[in-house]
């Protein structure tokens, strides 16, 4: 089932609520800087949940070192720059 975004599979509790859910969501949010994209909630025993979940893979923006500055990208370079970054050499990883 889907609750709040988050793809939800309940494994062996049969009277669980869907605040009971959204609240377990909310928990795992407030502990984590991670996007949640899937949640399993099953039955551990003697009234004891266990909670398996999947975070969303962070974004990730490559970060070059380029004629002293720290850049994602060189879209707001001027041309003097742009001409300086492609005469740089590029050295290959072999």
């Amino acid at each position: 089932m889907l609750v709040n975004g988050v793809e939800v599979k309940v494994n062996g509790l049969t009277d669980i609520t869907e605040k009971e859910i959204v609240n377990y969501i909310n928990y795992i949010k407030e502990n984590s800087s991670e996007t949640l994209a899937s949640l399993t909630i099953s039955d551990a025993g003697d009234g004891e949940v266990a909670l398996d979940y999947r975070t969303q893979p962070a974004q990730f923006e490559r970060i070059r070192r380029i004629t002293g500055y720290l850049v994602g990208t060189v879209d707001r370079f001027n041309n003097a720059k742009r001409a300086e970054e492609h005469d740089r050499v590029k050295h290959g990883l072999n």
